[in-house]
């Protein structure tokens, strides 16, 4: 930890090695909070953590984990209870994806992607929000996706995640209407992050139809998150297809996501 600190209170930010996480740390830090960054890989996070107190006038503390582990979110938010801190911003964005039949996937990882992109979340959503309803401020960013909109064949698993975040960020943002905190989904389309290597889909019809760069969706997301919106999708097209998901039968817009990314039509 160094520098000389934001003054706009921590933001703890998940899965911000790279990608979206990284790029929200980058916006958060250039409005002046000092950061909190996990992710697994301590290298990417000193190598970022250094950039950014290079950038800004913040305070940086890396925390490596794996929330994919079942007492992952538990030993976050102990780490964070330990130093006295109560996040101005939480920004859950660690998630994984995976591609291919549900019936052929490895349980281990299916489990796995249901833990780190459902369970800690939710987790660690719950051990966070209370400090920030007792001091009567804060703000909690979850990324979801415009997959949280339909189901999604060959993507099962990880459609149905990013549903529960969506579903779960609008009704807590509701519940906690007044009292000072409010939850911000941030659903963005096809992202130019890793995640698609990661997932086995960059050959998908969803990622060659075009893609965003994360730097924008994270803007977006952050300045959503701030003044306090329940839902944001980032980009005209993507905006488009999240409106036009509830117009037909969920039959229907199955089988559109899956010729998006049946493996069959896979480049």
């Amino acid at each position: 930890m160094a520098g000389e600190g934001g003054g706009r209170g921590v933001a703890l930010v998940t899965g911000a090695s790279g990608g979206i996480g990284l790029d929200v740390a980058r916006e958060l830090a250039a409005r002046g909070y000092d950061l909190w960054l996990t992710a697994r890989s301590t290298g990417k996070l000193a190598e970022a953590a250094a950039t950014l107190m290079r950038a800004h006038p913040i305070q940086v503390e890396v925390v490596a984990g794996d929330l994919a582990d079942p007492r992952g979110a538990a030993r976050l938010a102990e780490a964070l209870s330990g130093r006295g801190v109560v996040p101005e911003v939480l920004v859950n964005n660690a998630g994984v994806g995976s591609h291919g039949r549900f019936a052929d996937q490895d349980v281990a990882g299916l489990l796995g992607l249901i833990q780190l992109n459902v369970t800690s979340l939710a987790e660690l959503t719950r051990r966070i929000l209370p400090g920030m309803v007792a001091r009567g401020s804060g703000r909690v960013l979850n990324v979801a996706s415009t997959a949280g909109y339909v189901p999604g064949p060959f993507m099962a698993a990880y459609y149905a995640s990013k549903a529960f975040v969506l579903s779960l960020s609008v009704a807590l943002n509701e519940e906690l209407r007044g009292s000072g905190v409010t939850v911000t989904a941030l659903c963005p389309g096809a992202t130019r992050t890793g995640f698609d290597a990661a997932a086995g889909v960059s050959g998908s019809k969803l990622f060659r139809s075009g893609v965003m760069e994360s730097a924008p969706v994270a803007r977006a997301g952050v300045e959503a998150m701030l003044s306090g919106k329940p839902v944001v999708v980032p980009g005209l097209r993507n905006k488009v297809l999240a409106g036009s998901a509830g117009l037909g039968p969920r039959w229907l817009t199955a089988k559109v996501a899956r010729a998006l990314q049946d493996p069959a039509d896979m480049a």
